[in-house]
């Protein structure tokens, strides 16, 4: 028998403990950390680089991602609003992080790390862009149980009924779970560059895995983006929306890098 719909109430809190509570969002994002340490420390290793390196790095990541990401939605998506309360800049833990954000923290901070560590910027870029690609699966289930970032209204048998992205009492219609589509869309993405570093014994093409990181995720985004509700009014007016628009360039940029790479 097909299910007409998939039930979705998923508390977003693991457990609560006065008013201190631990959620799958913020689980998830530390999980894309934990597993990531753990990769690019066997990528150091195989390049002979000192663990000392590695904590170093993690440091630039993490300042990186969080203030990119911040900083993305703050001025792509509600600028008017955050300038008029630059307090609420701050509040980060009240939702508001973009990932086209984080991309441009996390490539700037890795120019840094790079320049001061005296490393090949696109050496540290094409190892980063597995470690990342696996992080954007790990972010996108944690909107899924947040139930949000979701898709427009479906009548498939894999809609899912969002309960707690309504008022109580709302009649609430089957969506396409986006999170979902995305978060599969990049474990593949991880997968091929896993795949393909380990095939050529860690000495891919320098730029190879950063283009084809960079086609992948944001050219899934651009076509996911088109079954996507929209994150804030002004879009619903737009022929594509913001995130798109953000995809674009980084998807030209990554196909120069693959034919950068073919010519290297």
């Amino acid at each position: 028998m097909t299910l007409a719909f998939i039930d979705w109430n998923v508390a977003p809190q693991i457990f609560t403990i006065g008013s201190w509570e631990v959620r799958w969002y913020g689980l998830l994002f530390a999980s894309s950390f934990f597993f990531g340490y753990l990769l690019m420390g066997k990528f150091f290793k195989m390049a002979k680089l000192p663990e000392t390196a590695l904590d170093r790095l993690s440091i630039y990541m993490l300042v990186g991602t969080v203030v990119g990401a911040r900083l993305g939605h703050i001025f792509f998506y509600e600028p008017a609003y955050y300038l008029s309360n630059p307090i609420k800049m701050l509040y980060i833990w009240e939702g508001g992080l973009a990932s086209h954000g984080a991309a441009v923290g996390i490539l700037s901070a890795l120019g840094i790390y790079a320049y001061r560590e005296k490393l090949n910027y696109l050496w540290v870029t094409d190892r980063i862009a597995i470690v990342v690609a696996l992080a954007g699966f790990f972010i996108r289930m944690g909107n899924l149980m947040n139930s949000e970032i979701f898709g427009h209204a479906t009548n498939l048998p894999w809609g899912f009924k969002f309960y707690r992205a309504f008022a109580p009492g709302t009649d609430v219609i089957p969506h396409h779970p986006t999170q979902i589509y995305e978060g599969l869309a990049y474990l593949l993405i991880f997968a091929y560059l896993i795949w393909f570093f380990y095939k050529k014994d860690g000495k891919p093409a320098t730029a190879y895995l950063t283009g084809i990181w960079m086609i992948g995720i944001w050219g899934a985004r651009f076509l996911i983006e088109f079954i996507k509700e929209v994150q804030v009014d002004f879009e619903s007016t737009m022929a594509l929306n913001m995130g798109q628009w953000l995809s674009i360039p980084l998807v030209l940029f990554g196909v120069y890098l693959v034919f950068y790479s073919r010519k290297k």
